[in-house]
């Protein structure tokens, strides 16, 4: 790389730098207290700390996960810190009816929403793809499907009350990676469909919003135990994650990134695709006892 083509390198990544520290939105903390807020997967790891994240600004809320034993205790901790409301739903997001359902509980218990934060996502093994076509159909269901089918369910009362939905993605919704092929295209299809939305809710002068988060690693114990061994980074805090998103969602940015590495990665994607895939290679372990081999086809 000459030294032109260097300066103009460094002064790209002063530019995105500056864009990202000033640009964003003012985030009024007030405007929290009592939204009712709709957020899944909240039994643990990043919306478990979104629940007591807006319970702490005094907001209304209705939890979903699978569990409803543990859901019971979020709750329980939410209104000690300071909820105006905290209820819960257990559901299984394969089941469409139950997607449909937590959104209904919530409209009708809430009397409307203000922000539905889509977090959940189901279990998938790390590991190199073993060819299970199924699994995918099935995580799809479950981390995507779901979600459009709530997004659905809930625009008429978001349209009403000026409302947002909060779309927690991932990198590996942006840049492909090894070792979780599944969880990557669910990833994905989350940001071509809901940016695809984004466009057509503008275009029809909308009163929604769409705010998608693009997450590196969090440390939550699910992602932890799953990367063990697998992975050569280090992975940032779930409660400063979901704090990240509830200020985007708040402010109604169209993306955010959470930790910063994100924005850059994303900003410099296809600018060296082989220094990034070699990046890429370099920040995993690859034992072929452990991860299976690649299947494949004829």
């Amino acid at each position: 790389m000459n030294l032109y083509a260097k300066l103009l390198l460094l002064g790209s990544i002063c530019v995105a730098f500056i864009a990202v520290r000033w640009s964003a939105p003012s985030f009024n903390k007030e405007s929290l207290k009592g939204a009712r807020v709709l957020v899944t997967g909240a039994s643990t790891g990043i919306g478990e700390q979104l629940a007591y994240h807006y319970a702490r600004l005094g907001a209304q809320l209705v939890i979903t996960a699978r569990r409803g034993n543990v859901l019971e205790q979020v709750v329980s901790k939410c209104l000690e810190m300071g909820a105006q409301r905290a209820l819960f739903i257990p559901a299984d997001m394969a089941s469409p009816s139950d997607a449909e359902s937590v959104v209904q509980y919530a409209t009708e218990q809430l009397g409307g929403l203000d922000y539905l934060v889509l977090n959940h996502i189901g279990p998938s093994p790390y590991r190199m793809w073993d060819g299970d076509v199924e699994h995918t159909r099935w995580l799809l269901e479950v981390n995507f499907l779901s979600y459009a089918q709530m997004t659905q369910k809930a625009l008429p009362t978001l349209e009403k009350s000026n409302g947002s939905i909060v779309v927690v993605s991932s990198l590996l919704g942006k840049i492909c990676g090894p070792f979780a092929l599944p969880y990557a295209t669910t990833k994905f299809a989350l940001n071509g469909f809901f940016g695809g939305l984004q466009h057509e809710l503008a275009m029809q002068k909308s009163n929604v919003s769409i705010t998608i988060c693009t997450l590196g690693l969090i440390d939550t114990d699910s992602a932890m135990e799953k990367i063990k061994g697998y992975i050569n980074m280090s992975a940032y805090p779930a409660h400063e994650a979901a704090w990240h998103i509830i200020e985007a969602g708040a402010s109604r940015q169209s993306e955010a990134f959470y930790p910063w590495y994100t924005f850059y990665a994303c900003l410099f994607r296809d600018w060296f695709p082989n220094l990034r895939d070699q990046a890429i290679q370099n920040s995993y372990t690859y034992n072929p006892q452990v991860n299976k081999e690649p299947v494949t086809g004829s």
